[in-house]
């Protein structure tokens, strides 16, 4: 396959550097977050009975954007200086390549080809993680009324389906791309937030659908797109460790809408169907990946529509929640759910 062409040590470096990053960088958020009070204090449906840093967003969002920033200019280190601005931005992919050491170019020339294609798109991407990380901390501070919040989520939405990241399905209409993108991005970053009501299930699920990613983008050659992945997959890992099984900091609203933009961008990323590659199901392995967020969210709707009652009204009809009421505890109900999206998402590298 094209995607073993390409290094194996570089992917686990990506996720090895994000990993590392978050561990190293989250007591240092968490410590901030204590002192300023950015907190989530007990009470209502929560079972802490101390406050807990808001710390999960932040640290996530550094481990992913660092190591990013670091590989962009370590990539432009690596290219030999030859012509002068101008004639530079002009130069075709080939005149790049050509003035690469010799000793990286395995690694350095297909990126910057995949980069100069899709700067923009990429640029859309990291600078729409922000927004949506900057909506959920203010939502945590503040508590936004949901049609403000949707609002601002939409418009981040369509700032990064109008940078180039979009879903086709083989529909050549903007108008159309445009709204399943939308639609998309809005449902991923709702049914995340859903599932962030017990330690560790929201960064858990994340980090399970990141790696199911990673994997069919690295397999298919689609390297770059497998960083971004494993990139995602070290920064929630990294996370982990201070929320499961027991809290130190949890991801709030800004974190979880953080991971569930990041899941939607991932879903959307990866080329599943191609003349090369043909799967008449294409479409079903994002949904198969991401099958357990989207299905508690579906399910919770239609309770919540049932009784009367607004869909955005937290409650305690998650399938974690009923898990619960099963006579599992909290930890055990977490790590089944991890592994119900385990087998989803071994079913999506199936087809």
């Amino acid at each position: 396959m094209a995607g073993l062409r390409f290094p194996l040590n570089v992917y686990l470096l990506a996720l090895a550097s994000a990993l590392a990053t978050t561990v190293l960088t989250l007591p240092l958020w968490r410590k901030l977050c204590l002192r300023k009070d950015w907190v989530d204090e007990p009470g209502h449906r929560k079972i802490h009975e101390q406050p807990i840093a808001l710390a999960g967003g932040l640290a996530v969002m550094t481990g992913l954007l660092l190591p990013a920033l670091v590989a962009a200019l370590i990539l432009l280190a690596e290219v030999r200086p030859g012509a002068g601005p101008a004639s530079s931005q002009s130069a075709t992919a080939a005149d790049t390549h050509q003035r690469l050491k010799p000793f990286s170019s395995e690694i350095v020339a297909p990126l910057l080809h995949g980069l100069e294609r899709r700067a923009v798109e990429l640029g859309g991407i990291f600078l729409g993680a922000l927004g949506m990380l900057a909506i959920g901390w203010v939502d945590d501070q503040r508590e936004l009324r949901p049609a403000a919040k949707f609002i601002a989520q939409f418009l981040v939405a369509t700032f990064v389906a109008a940078s180039g990241a979009r879903i086709t399905l083989f529909v050549h209409n903007a108008a159309f791309q445009y709204a399943v993108t939308i639609l998309w991005i809005l449902t991923l970053i709702n049914a995340f937030n859903f599932m962030d009501n017990m330690n560790g299930l929201c960064a858990g699920l994340g980090a399970i659908g990141a790696l199911y990613f990673a994997a069919i983008s690295a397999s298919e050659g689609q390297y770059l797109v497998a960083l971004i992945a494993f990139l995602i997959v070290g920064a929630l890992l990294g996370f982990l460790p201070y929320n499961f099984p027991t809290a130190r900091a949890f991801l709030g609203d800004s974190g979880s809408h953080l991971v569930g933009y990041l899941l939607a961008i991932l879903a959307i990323l990866p080329h599943f169907y191609s003349r090369y590659n043909p799967r008449p199901y294409a479409v079903l392995i994002p949904l198969l990946v991401l099958a357990v967020p989207l299905g508690d969210l579906l399910c919770v709707v239609l309770i919540r529509w049932r009784l009367g009652k607004p869909f955005y009204i937290g409650d305690n009809n998650h399938l974690s929640h009923r898990l619960v009421r099963k006579g599992l505890n909290r930890t055990e109900s977490v790590l089944l759910i991890w592994l119900l999206a385990t087998g989803t998402g071994g079913l999506a590298c199936l087809l």
